[in-house]
This record gives C-alpha cells, structure tokens and sequence, in this order.
C-alpha cells in the first residue's frame, strides 16, 4: 500500500486542499494537480532494494471545454532524490504527458518524487498557472514492493515468456523421444548384426567340419585303394 506525505505550498486553494487531503488516504492509483511548472514532490519512505514501479498520465485543462484534456505538448520532469542522502538524485528523467517510470531503492530511507510540467503549452492557461485545480490533472498509479501488482502491469509479457518456455519444453520432449527411438533402433540393429555374425561363424565352422571329414575320408578310401591294388 502506497503512503504519500506531500509537499504542499503554503497558499492553496480550497479545493487543492480537499484534493491533497483525499491522497492521505491509502491508495494505489490517485490523482492530483499541479500549478503551471511548479514541481508537486511527495515523499516515500522506502526499506531497502524496493522496487518502484509508477504509470502517470498527465491531462492540461482546456479553457474553451473547460474540462482537462490531452495536450500533446504537455511533458513531464520526473525526479527521485534520497533525502536521507543529502537529496542524492537516482532518477532524473523526462517524459511525454504519458509514461512510467521505475527505480530500486539503494538504501532505507526517506525518497522524495517530484514531477515538474513543461512544455509548449498549446492550450493557453496551464503554463503560466491560474486555472482551475492548477491547470494540470495527473494520474498517478504506483507499485511499491507489490510484484503482484507488477506482475499484472506486464502480464502480456510473461504470459508470451511463459508461453515461449512451454514451447521450449516441448521441443526438448520430442528430441529426447527422438534420442530414445534412436537408441532403441540402435541396440535393435547391433543385436542383429550380432545374431548375423554369429550365424556366419556357426554356419563356416560347419562347412569347416564337413570339409575336414570329407578329406579325411577320402585320404581313408585313397589308402585303402592304393592297398588293395597293392600299389603300396
């Protein structure tokens, strides 16, 4: 849960005030209004490695709808400062009037986040500030430490990683299905090869043996003969 504790001008109007007092309250998404270019800060105070994670949409007020509209020439300054750390900066970044922004705390302590308007300023009021509320609506929705929260922002992301990693696995299945059948076709053929060369060492260690007793037998009837035609 966000806790805000905003930095506000001495002299503010009725309903700035009702605006800053309705931010008290513990909120994710809020929004407030700022003056012309005069920066609204608040502050934070943030354990260490938290991880910050805000979506801001800024709108300017429009004289002629009188209602708070798009500005395409409307931007924002957005600045993070440790102020336990002699108001070291760790985030200085500008931005169109719609954006995100993020950013881990290096230490505990007291953060102050300030955004400053700038701009062309195409619709005449904002910039030089008198309008109603400031001139300038801006959207806040912030994640503090809350992966949950994070997790939703992108959640099209991981579900496109997780999806790409469920594919992988499948993949990985085939090719070791694919590494199995070929073993199994492997052993299946070497122990053909093996039976084949087996029977061919049976098979010639018979022709061996007839041949053997096919000579034998003759060098037996050739002594005989040469005997009995006396011959010997």
């Amino acid at each position: 849960m966000v806790r805000l504790r905003f930095q506000v001008p001495k002299v503010a109007s009725a309903l700035t005030a009702l605006a800053v007092t309705s931010l008290i309250l513990p909120a994710n998404a809020l929004y407030f209004y700022l003056d012309g270019t005069q920066p609204k800060c608040f502050f934070e105070e943030l354990p260490k490695d938290t991880l910050v994670v805000g979506h801001f949409t800024a709108e300017a007020y429009n004289d002629q709808s009188r209602r708070f509209e798009d500005d395409p020439n409307l931007g924002l300054h957005i600045s993070v400062d440790e102020v336990f750390d002699n108001d070291h900066r760790v985030v200085s970044q500008r931005s169109s009037a719609k954006g995100r922004f993020t950013f881990s705390a290096a230490d505990s302590g007291e953060h102050r986040i300030c955004f400053t308007p700038s701009g062309a300023g195409s619709r005449a009021g904002w910039l030089t500030g008198g309008s109603p509320n400031g001139g300038i609506k801006l959207t806040l929705d912030m994640a503090i430490g809350a992966t949950s929260a994070i997790e939703s922002t992108d959640k099209g992301k991981m579900d496109d990683i997780v999806q790409k990693v469920k594919d992988l696995n499948g993949r990985l299945q085939d090719i070791r299905r694919e590494q199995v059948f070929q073993r199994e076709r492997e052993a299946e053929f070497r122990d053909q090869s093996e039976s084949t060369n087996a029977r061919v060492v049976r098979w010639t260690l018979i022709q061996l043996a007839v041949l053997g007793v096919t000579c034998a037998w003759q060098l037996s009837h050739l002594r005989a003969f040469f005997i009995k035609q006396k011959l010997t």
